[in-house]
């Protein structure tokens, strides 16, 4: 199994016979496969569409924070990807976007110290095996150290102690991840394993990162009622969601 579709372009050139099960942004996009539904050569796995919701957070973090006119996209590489969509609808809000780049812990270090330095209010961490991988734990220590609000892809990383995250529960894309390859492992062949997609795109508030944001912040997040969640499906219409609460 492997994670971004970096590494699964690695496995692919290292053999072309072992089975591989790739947890990805777009498998099909990125051809690594050339069908979902009956995926031909080693190749499967979750196709999680992710830099589809880059725009979606900076919406959502807009919403939470209508006061932050300079928000940070944070990628692991340039150029970033979708920046023409993020900017296109960072000028509907009437904000600033400026782009911070990191791939490595020391990188990450600066990157953020000098979002503070530079007075950047908040942070729109994009979709990234690395940024939402290995990376994550520093990121969200180096946000708390800094008191920088942002917007993460994992919900589990908000109830770590991260502000707010949206996207599929990493915990649910392992999973959809490990009954492909037991399907494998019990013979099945690689175009007999479709790729699939999360079934679900949770939006989840830490409501105790958000008082100390706003027992410290005049910048703090709106409030988000108790009761509210949201459980919506990939291909619904998610325009206006609610937020899951998390302690």
């Amino acid at each position: 199994m492997v994670f971004g579709p970096d590494a699964a372009r690695a496995a692919q050139k290292a053999t072309q016979r072992i089975p591989i099960v790739a947890l990805a942004d777009d498998l099909l996009g990125s051809k690594l496969v050339a069908s979902m539904s009956h995926p031909d050569g080693n190749t499967t796995g979750v196709a999680i569409f992710a830099f589809q919701l880059d725009v979606k957070r900076l919406a959502l973090l807009h919403e939470a924070l209508p006061a932050a006119r300079k928000i940070a996209v944070f990628a692991d590489h340039e150029p970033i990807r979708n920046i023409d969509a993020l900017e296109s609808a960072a000028r509907a809000f009437g904000i600033e976007i400026v782009p911070y780049v990191a791939g490595s812990e020391g990188e990450v270090i600066r990157a953020i110290d000098a979002m503070k330095a530079t007075s950047v209010e908040a942070v729109n961490v994009l979709a990234s095996p690395l940024l939402g991988g290995s990376l994550r734990l520093l990121i969200r220590d180096r946000f708390d150290l800094h008191r920088l609000p942002a917007i993460l892809q994992w919900p589990e990383e908000a109830e770590a102690g991260g502000l707010i995250a949206y996207g599929p529960r990493l915990s649910v894309v392992f999973r959809q991840c490990a009954r492909q390859v037991a399907k494998l492992l019990r013979g099945a062949k690689v175009a007999e394993v479709p790729v699939e997609q999360p079934t679900e795109i949770v939006l989840a508030i830490n409501l105790k990162t958000a008082k100390a944001f706003c027992d410290h912040s005049a910048n703090a997040p709106q409030r988000c009622g108790p009761s509210d969640r949201l459980r919506s499906g990939v291909g619904s219409e998610l325009t206006s969601p609610r937020c899951w609460p998390t302690s």
